[in-house]
């Protein structure tokens, strides 16, 4: 129920219906694998205020007003990737302080938060736990809405922080941790097209990178790498490619890099960059070839859709994302994806995605439980790699 420039949420947990102000601050925490992450973000939507977000440059309606962010790398990078009860005790000792950093590049006081968001799955459990615990303890000080923010959601809501992009939208999620393709009814709202089979591509990104001895995290390695080789040097396979549907596949992949690898003499700095560059390129064209079938699916149903997003820490290799706006200038949409500090996991995407939930009068109770699996698309066939953070 909306009155006057407000919100009204019934059914509070702690004492009945309340009053929620359309002009917010809201704090977001993001624990779910190897990043500790906290921001606030801020949404006004009246007066001469909206007029000021747009005038800075933030079509979407919402401004970062401070973050912080701590990434696990020394802790992982001697095991090669992340450890789940690592990662846990490092949330533990490093939450706190960066809650307090985020709060003080925004200049706010706890008296200007007026609620506070928490990815509370998919993750690693262990993480998910410390930061909703720590969310819920602060909104139960504070006298605060808690929101219970689906990690998979808040990349999937992230682009509308700083573009006007309307639902419906499809959307190709790709990170360490999953790769999807959706249709983005609107909040809440997920038709899965497409879903890995085995492993996600961030996954593939992380193992090549090992076997090549680039270094922890892997897509950036890879990456870098990959700017002095020929791709044409080795011919890996595409997995997928031409078959039936929009799921994907790179266990075969990361195989067949395997096997290339060993061919290579360790101190052969350019079959590793030739190497890394046809790896790039095979899982460039693997997830053109999946997102192609699941456009023409969404010009179908959608017509009035514009817009392809991509979002997930992958979403930054340059290679991927060229691929991608040839798939979407061939199906009449917009390419259009975060900026690349929003594609990483991190603070702000949790605290939009409780924007867009408190929009709509969505809060959630203190006995909200963390979830290490939450897809997005209740209706769709369980699959085993579809809203888990591995």
């Amino acid at each position: 129920m909306q009155v006057a420039g407000f919100i009204w949420f019934a059914g509070w947990p702690r004492g009945g219906a309340r009053v929620y102000p359309q002009d917010m601050k809201v704090l977001g925490l993001e624990t779910s694998c190897d990043e500790t992450a906290a921001a606030i973000v801020a949404v006004t939507e009246s007066g001469d205020s909206a007029k000021s977000i747009s005038a800075k440059g933030v079509a979407g309606g919402g401004m970062v007003l401070g973050h912080a962010l701590r990434s696990q790398f020394d802790e992982h990078e001697r095991f090669g990737g992340v450890v789940p009860e690592v990662a846990a005790r490092a949330h533990l000792d490093h939450l706190a302080p960066i809650v307090e950093a985020a709060m003080d590049e925004a200049g706010c006081g706890w008296a200007d938060i007026d609620a506070i968001a928490a990815t509370a799955g998919p993750g690693l459990i262990g993480g998910v736990m410390v930061g909703v615990t720590a969310a819920k303890a602060m909104a139960l000080v504070r006298n605060l809405p808690f929101v219970a923010v689906n990690h998979l959601e808040a990349h999937a809501l992230t682009v509308r922080l700083d573009h006007d992009v309307p639902f419906p939208y499809l959307l190709l999620l790709i990170s360490g941790g999953h790769c999807q393709l959706l249709i983005v009814e609107g909040v809440g709202r997920y038709v899965r097209l497409g879903t890995t089979i085995d492993d996600a591509v961030g996954e593939a990104f992380d193992k090549t990178a090992k076997l090549l001895d680039l270094g922890y995290p892997g897509g950036p390695a890879v990456e870098r790498c990959a700017v002095r080789g020929e791709a044409g040097r080795f011919d890996l396979p595409r997995p997928m490619k031409g078959r039936p549907g929009c799921d994907f596949s790179f266990s075969g992949l990361k195989t067949a890099v395997r096997q290339a690898a060993q061919t290579i003499d360790n101190g052969d700095d350019q079959a590793k960059a030739d190497l890394a560059a046809a790896f790039q390129r095979a899982v460039a064209d693997s997830l053109a070839d999946r997102t192609a079938r699941a456009a023409s699916i969404f010009r179908e149903r959608h017509p009035e859709g514009a817009h392809l997003v991509v979002a997930g820490g992958v979403a930054a290799n340059a290679a991927i994302r060229a691929a991608l706006d040839t798939v979407s200038k061939k199906a009449g949409l917009a390419l259009v994806a975060p900026r690349p500090a929003l594609c990483t996991d991190n603070g702000a995407m949790v605290a939009w995605a409780g924007i867009e939930r408190l929009r709509l009068g969505l809060t959630d109770g203190l006995d909200f439980a963390a979830r290490p699996r939450w897809p997005l698309d209740l209706t769709a066939p369980k699959a085993a790699f579809a809203g888990v953070k591995a």
